[in-house]
Order: structure tokens, then sequence, then C-alpha cells
């Protein structure tokens, strides 16, 4: 993110995604012709940071969905983003959303599949104890 990026703590995942998709493809055309340069490890890293950013960009849309009691979209979201991008560490949240979205519906046997893969993958998950309330904003004083 840079110096300022820290210092602001900017989200990347409230930010349009076009601009990170472009970024990817160029990193992994640079991958694909240049091979042996000295750059591609740090373009691979880079798409990697990239491919998380994208991750929790749809995690933050399914949770604002859910935030929304537009439960069927957060479910559509957050399963876009387990198939989409499985290694990222959004998973995790993305999984635990569509517990709740199912649960939310009504779709008891859905739910129960999902639960039960989060509790498979992710047995100490700390979403088990706070759900899907983040921390405060460091601006926000009250």
């Amino acid at each position: 993110l840079g110096y300022l990026g820290q210092i602001s703590q900017q989200d990347m995942t409230e930010r349009d995604p076009k601009g990170a998709k472009e970024s990817f493809d160029a990193f992994k055309e640079l991958i694909t012709r240049f091979p042996e340069s000295k750059y591609t490890p740090d373009a691979i890293m880079r798409m990697k940071y990239l491919v998380n950013a994208l991750a929790l960009l749809e995690v933050h849309v399914a949770r604002y969905y859910m935030k929304r009691s537009a439960y069927l979209a957060a479910a559509n979201r957050a399963q876009y983003a387990l198939k989409n991008y499985p290694e990222a560490p959004a998973t995790e949240e993305a999984q635990f959303i569509m517990v709740k979205a199912y649960d939310q519906i009504g779709l008891t046997d859905l739910r129960d599949d999902a639960e039960r893969v989060m509790r498979k993958n992710y047995p100490n998950s700390v979403y088990y104890t706070r759900g899907l309330d983040s921390k405060e904003p460091w601006w926000k004083l009250w």
C-alpha cells in the first residue's frame, strides 16, 4: 500500500476493482512473456496481493448485503469469492457469511453443509465468537 496507505489505513475493498484486475492482467502478461525476468518474483507477490484484495472486495460486498438484509445476494457473493479465490484468507469470512445468510433465508440443508465445511476448515474461527462485527475505524471517536 505504501507509506500513505499504511497511515490512512485505506481499504482496497471499498474501491473499484477495475484497476486491480487490470494490474493483475499486466503482471500475468509479464510473467508469461518474461518468465526469467528479474521482475517476475515481485510480480508474483503482487499478483497474490491483488487476488487477496479482490477476494476481500467480494466479502466486503457480501457483508454489506448482510447489513441490508439481502441474504440471498450475500450468500451468492460469498459463494463467488469461495469459488474464484479459494486460497485467499478472506474465504473464512465468506464461509461464515454463507452460513449466516442461509440461516436467515431458512435453507437449513445448505446452512448445515456450509457450517460443516466451516467447522472442518476453521475450527477456531474468531467469527464464532464475534460474528461479522469488525473493529471500529480509527477516525470514529464516538
